[in-house]
């Protein structure tokens, strides 16, 4: 006799073959087990299993059921009832009230909005799952709900839109004992204090608060909770002192207690939770040092305490936490020196130091070379670390990933060890006093993400080995010394993203990268170098551009007229990441993950917009610039310029430019930065740009320009040194006044120019015009008049000249007319 059916996963029961089966289905009247999981079931399919009374374990999760048939609670022995990630919806199945019989009721992933008061009486519940539905409210709170239900276990009400209404408060008394053990509210919208009959359920051994806005302090009570493993009360609003009654809570495995308000120090009696594996109390505002009785965690495999405000020394005694393979300790206000003694931490991937007052030297022992092979992520950027680095630092941490010792003291050159390291991924030493060359000696894995060796003292060529890195996102070289001419054979970089070899003193010509050489790249800085010749047409070709910085070098030449192809600086075609190659990098843990894309909120460039120098970080990648001044361009300026309607700043000062600004210009709505100051430019202001109401500078001074000041919007803000030295412009807010004429088709026309200037100019070449006229008028009329013979010989001429003609004439038309008559006898022959 089968007691046991289960329906392979992905079947298909529902349609047409439904009722060739349910007949089949009939038969099994003392089926005690059916699993039709996953099998995209719908409809009346359930009338084939009416008979079947004798199930106890039914599994019709992940399906399409939206109710239940009223027969249902005929399923009298039923104990354990799966209906997770079907299309239920508002409240729970009423079938289900008088089935008092269930032990194991899963509910979740559906879309339930409400609870209603029957559902206490299912008296038998070991486990209730809820989650990830769409509840608000709850006709008995969960404090009633474990109340009356003394022998649950579990409860998972995770995922939902609860809020405060739905804890409750009342006493759990009435039951002799409480069974539950594991108790999961997260992401809920709970907004209350932490319930205080939490401490009644001496049983409870994992609880889950996360991600709620539950405030106010940790309930001193909550050290009665003896058999807690695991507490997660971050993401909320809690506040206030850590109890020390919490270090009595000596089977606690994992304790989560970041990205709330917490202040205060940190008790030492969290020295005695000695099974603790993972501590993390970071994104608070705790104060005063780290307690030395830490290093009593010998099970420790994870501690994080960063984004505080400790300070102090790093307490020697963490050396014992010989488990330890990730410690973050990032942005407080440590000080002291840098001593982690990493013959002890053996097992340590993760550490992080970053953003504290640490100083010291990085030393490791030569001799012990596998002492910290473990090591993958390594950062202690932003302190005051002095010395050079380890020569033999890629031999010590073979199994490196990330390399970040950015902004600190360190000097020396780069060791050439670091090129051996396969797996390296990000490699930061940025904003420190390293000089010499560049190591040449850089091989491609699949890996690569980040070179950062900007703002430094390095000088030599451009390593021609950086063109191997394929996978490579983000190389940052600016403000450096490196010389030689630019580097063409960067040919096979199809992820960059990012190339910023500005600052430096790079010569020779621009390469004429193709479509293919960089179709991923949206920043490109090369300012103050020494490049020459002029920017080539194909730089057009790399449409992913949005930043693009060409400043303060010696190109010459007129800007290509096919700029407007650069489709990344406009508004109508998204610039998505490329597919990037998979890497093996460390991926947890906050402030730091694989993956070019989410690290974007932590490149930045320097870009001169709006007259300052402003450092782009988190918004970068929504930044869009041009920047091409302080060349020797000439020519004017392309129309198509006109098309990069998302471009944000536009530079082109310090050239020889001429021409008009193309009347196109008010089509760039994102204008917000317009500067051609220092050219040959002339003509009128576009009225056009009237409508660039974004436009929070302009400068146009040192230039041609003529004619009336628009005087619409936002060019009412703009003062007098915006238009400096352009001797023919006129109007507010400069002193010299426009003319006016009277309106014509609606519109006030101005004469001529506009100008007192050419108002002057025209009247002399009147006069000039009427003096020449009176001249040549009694110069030859004045001649005839009084002298009889020159008259007579003048008519004479004329009457002759008028014979000439025509004669000359009535030949001509008689040879015409005999031509003609000859070519038509010859047609018609």
């Amino acid at each position: 006799m089968t007691h046991f059916l289960a329906i392979e996963t992905g079947c298909n029961l529902s349609g047409n073959n439904l009722a060739s089966v349910s007949s089949w289905f009939g038969n099994f009247k003392k089926l005690e087990y059916l699993d039709l999981s996953w099998c995209g079931l719908h409809g009346p399919i359930l009338n084939a299993f009416q008979n079947a009374t004798s199930i106890k374990s039914l599994d019709l999760s992940g399906n399409n059921f939206d109710s239940l048939p009223s027969w249902f609670h005929k399923f009298e022995e039923l104990k354990h009832l799966f209906l997770s990630s079907n299309n239920f919806q508002g409240t729970i199945p009423v079938a289900l009230q008088n089935m008092t019989s269930i032990e194991t009721l899963d509910l979740s992933n559906n879309f339930f909005t409400f609870v209603q008061s029957w559902f206490i009486e299912l008296r038998k519940l070991v486990s209730l799952n809820l989650s990830s539905n769409k509840i608000t409210s709850m006709e008995y709170s969960i404090s009633s709900i474990l109340k009356n239900m003394c022998h649950l276990k579990r409860l998972y009400i995770a995922g939902n839109r609860l809020r405060k209404e739905s804890i409750g408060n009342n006493d759990l008394s009435t039951c002799i004992r409480h069974d539950l053990e594991n108790l999961d509210l997260k992401k809920n919208e709970f907004n209350d204090h932490l319930p205080s009959w939490l401490v009644q359920l001496e049983n409870l051994g994992n609880l889950y608060l996360q991600d709620n806005f539950f405030f106010g302090p940790i309930p001193s009570s909550f050290g009665k909770l003896l058999k807690l493993k695991n507490l997660d009360i971050s993401n909320n609003k809690l506040e206030g002192n850590l109890p020390n009654s919490l270090g009595q809570l000596v089977n606690l495995q994992i304790i989560k207690l970041s990205n709330n308000s917490f202040n205060g120090t940190i008790p030492q009696s969290f020295g005695q939770l000695i099974n603790l594996d993972a501590f993390d109390i970071s994104n608070n505002y705790l104060t005063g040092t780290i307690p030395s009785s830490l290093g009593q965690l010998i099970n420790l495999t994870s501690l994080d305490f960063s984004n505080n405000y400790l300070k102090g020394i790093i307490p020697t005694s963490l050396n014992q936490l010989t488990n330890l393979n990730r410690l973050d300790l990032s942005r407080n206000k440590l000080d002291g020196r840098i001593w982690i003694d990493f013959q002890k931490l053996v097992t340590l991937s993760y550490l992080d130091l970053s953003s504290n007052n640490l100083d010291g030297t990085i030393t490791v022992e030569e001799s012990r070379p596998l002492v910290i092979s473990e090591m993958q992520y390594l950062d202690l950027s932003h302190n005051q670390i002095s010395g050079s680095l380890p020569e033999h630092i890629g031999h010590i941490m073979p199994n490196l990933e990330c390399l970040i010792l950015g902004n600190n003291l360190i000097n020396g050159s780069i060791p050439k060890s670091l090129c051996q390291v396969d797996d390296l991924s990000i490699l930061d030493l940025s904003k420190n006093r390293l000089s010499g060359k560049i190591p040449n000696c850089w091989k491609d894995n699949i890996a690569w993400e980040e070179i950062n060796l900007s703002s430094n003292k390095l000088s030599g060529d451009f390593p021609s080995s950086f063109g191997n890195l394929s996978s490579l996102s983000w190389l940052h070289l600016n403000n450096n010394s490196l010389h030689g001419e630019f580097l063409a054979s960067l040919r096979n970089l199809p992820f960059l993203m990012i190339m910023d070899l500005g600052e430096n003193q790079l010569s020779g010509t621009i390469p004429t990268w193709s479509a293919n050489t960089f179709s991923s790249l949206q920043i490109l800085r090369l300012p103050q170098n020494r490049l020459s010749g002029s920017i080539p047409s194909q730089i057009c070709e790399l449409s992913s551009i949005k930043i693009l910085d060409l400043s303060r070098n010696n190109l010459n030449g007129s800007i290509p007229q096919c700029i407007g192809n650069l489709r990344g600086m406009t508004l109508e075609v998204p610039i998505l990441p490329p597919t990037l190659p998979p890497t093996s990098v460390f991926t947890e843990g906050p402030g730091w993950s694989s993956g070019a894309v989410s690290n974007w909120q932590t490149e930045d460039v320097i870009e001169v917009t709006k007259g300052r120098e402003l450092d782009y970080i988190r918004i970068l990648k929504h930044v869009v610039i041009m920047d091409l001044s302080k060349n020797n361009l000439v020519g004017s300026i392309p129309k198509g310029i006109t098309l990069l309607y998302g471009l944000h700043s536009l530079n082109l000062s310090n050239n020889h430019l001429i021409g008009k600004i193309p009347n196109m210009i008010g089509d760039m709505r994102s204008l917000e930065s317009f500067d051609v100051s220092s050219n040959q430019l002339s003509g009128t202001i576009p009225s056009s740009m009237s409508v660039l109401t974004s436009l929070s500078r302009l400068n146009l001074s040192y230039n041609n320009f003529s004619g009336p000041i628009p005087t619409d919007n936002q060019f009412l803000t703009y003062d007098a040194s915006s238009y400096a030295n352009n001797p023919y412009l006129c109007g507010f807010p400069l002193p010299n006044e426009c003319g006016y004429s009277p309106q014509v088709h609606g519109r006030n026309e101005f004469e001529g120019d506009n100008s007192k200037l050419d108002k002057l100019e025209k009247w002399l070449f009147y006069f000039v015009i009427a003096i020449g006229y009176a001249t040549g008028f009694w110069g030859v009329i004045g001649t005839l008049w009084f002298k009889r013979t020159w008259r007579h010989a003048y008519f004479r001429w004329v009457e002759d000249l008028a014979d000439t003609i025509y004669v000359t004439t009535a030949i001509r038309m008689a040879k015409l007319k005999k031509w003609m008559i000859m070519m038509r006898n010859r047609v018609d022959v």
